[in-house]
């Protein structure tokens, strides 16, 4: 069984959603050892998430963040939590709701997200800053 793990500093992005699908794969270029296995990709932060999801059509990616932007509204009178601004607390239900980490299976030595399928980075922060990321894959 092998395992490689690498940690990855992701450039400060806008609130939104966006692929990392090719950062992530640069970031762990072991990858391509492994026949069959399964990439774990986790964020280490609570205001930010990840998720997979269309690559192909950015209009999903508009839609998304629409949706949870409608869904957990900011200035909401009942949050308690909003030490750093109005968008504090909303970050991290969003957060919450779509998860810190995805799993993908390796085959071959490339990871087997179907035709239209990416890994996203959800930023739910205006001003989330960077992002460290640890990408772990294992396998044989």
């Amino acid at each position: 069984m092998q395992i490689h793990q690498q940690m990855l500093l992701l450039k400060e992005r806008k609130r939104g959603f966006h692929l990392i699908t090719a950062e992530v794969l640069h970031a762990l270029p072991q990858l391509g050892q492994i026949k069959t296995g399964i990439l774990q990709v986790f964020i280490q932060h609570t205001s930010a998430s990840l998720t997979i999801n269309e690559n192909a059509d950015p209009t999903v990616r508009r839609d998304f963040e629409m949706y949870f932007s409608k869904t957990v509204p900011e200035n909401d009178p009942d949050y308690h939590h909003d030490d750093e601004g109005p968008d504090d607390m909303p970050a991290h239900l969003k957060a919450a709701l779509l998860g810190s980490s995805v799993m993908i299976p390796i085959r071959n030595g490339r990871l087997t997200l179907g035709m239209w399928q990416g890994i996203y980075l959800c930023e739910h922060r205006n001003y989330g800053g960077q992002r460290n990321l640890v990408i772990t894959a294992w396998g044989e």
